[in-house]
C-alpha cells in the first residue's frame, strides 16, 4: 500500500473555474439607437441613496413635525414681524375695531392707521397688486374701477372672504381682524391716484361712485405766547 494518497479520487468531478462577469456588457435594450450597459449600481451611490432616505425622515420630523418654532431663519423672521406688529398696535392703543363706513372714513384720515395698513399691504399684497397698488396680476387699486367692491365696507369683506373663485384668496386665516381692517383702510386711500397699469379696467370691473367725503381733520389747538 502506498504511503501517499492520490491528489484526486477517481470519482471526484474536476473543479471548473467560474469566469468573472465581464463589465460594460451592452444590454439588448435599444431606444432610438441608444443602448445601456448592464452594470450594477456603484456601492457608494447606493449608500448615498440610503443615507438620503434616513436624512429625509429626520428632516421631515424637524421642519414639519410637532417641534418648537424658530427652526429656520424664515420662522424667526415671521416671529419678529409678528412681534413688531403687536408693538405697533400697542402703540396705537388698538384692541378692537368696528367696521362701518363712518369709522373707515375716520381711519383714512389717521396717518398712524394708514401707515400700519401700508406695512401690512407691503408684506402681503404687492406680488399681485404691485408695490403702489397699480396692479400686476391683481386689479389696479388706484383708479375708480372695481369688480367686487361697491362701497367702502366691501373692501374688508373681500379681503376676509376672498373673491372671484379664489383668484383673490381669503386672508381671514392669515391676517388678524385688525390687520384686515387697517389694510382695507389703506387700500381705500389709494383710490384716485390713477397710477398706470398694464391691466385694462374694463377687464376686472365697473366704475363705481366716489367714496363719501372724508371727515375734517382735527387740528390741535396752538398755544399763544403770554404777553410781555
Amino acid at each position: 500500500m502506498s504511503d501517499s494518497l492520490p491528489s484526486r479520487l477517481p470519482d471526484e468531478a474536476p473543479m471548473i473555474p467560474v469566469p468573472a462577469r465581464a463589465r460594460d456588457q451592452v444590454t439588448d435594450h435599444n431606444y432610438d439607437g441608444i443602448q445601456e450597459y448592464d452594470n450594477p449600481t456603484p456601492g457608494w451611490w447606493v449608500w448615498i441613496f440610503v443615507a438620503s432616505i434616513i436624512f429625509a425622515f429626520f428632516y421631515f420630523m424637524y421642519y414639519h413635525g410637532d417641534v418648537p418654532a424658530n427652526r429656520s431663519i424664515h420662522d424667526s423672521l415671521n416671529e419678529s414681524v409678528d412681534e413688531l406688529a403687536k408693538k405697533k398696535l400697542a402703540a396705537l392703543h388698538i384692541t378692537e375695531l368696528t367696521v362701518n363706513e363712518p369709522n373707515m372714513l375716520q381711519w383714512m384720515t389717521n396717518p398712524d392707521f394708514t401707515a400700519y395698513g401700508r406695512s401690512v399691504f407691503k408684506q402681503n399684497c404687492t406680488s399681485c397688486h404691485g408695490e403702489n397698488g397699480q396692479g400686476i396680476i391683481g386689479p389696479n387699486l388706484t383708479d375708480d374701477y372695481y369688480k367686487n367692491v361697491a362701497k367702502l365696507t366691501d373692501i374688508p369683506r373681500v379681503i376676509t372672504n376672498g373673491a372671484n373663485n379664489g383668484a383673490m384668496p381669503t386672508w381671514q386665516n392669515r391676517l388678524s381682524p385688525i390687520d384686515i381692517d387697517l389694510v382695507a383702510t389703506y387700500v381705500a386711500t389709494l383710490r384716485g391716484q390713477n397710477l398706470p397699469s398694464g391691466i385694462s379696467p374694463a377687464t376686472y370691473g365697473d366704475k363705481i361712485a366716489p367714496w363719501p367725503p372724508l371727515p375734517a381733520l382735527k387740528t390741535p389747538a396752538t398755544a399763544t405766547a403770554p404777553a410781555k
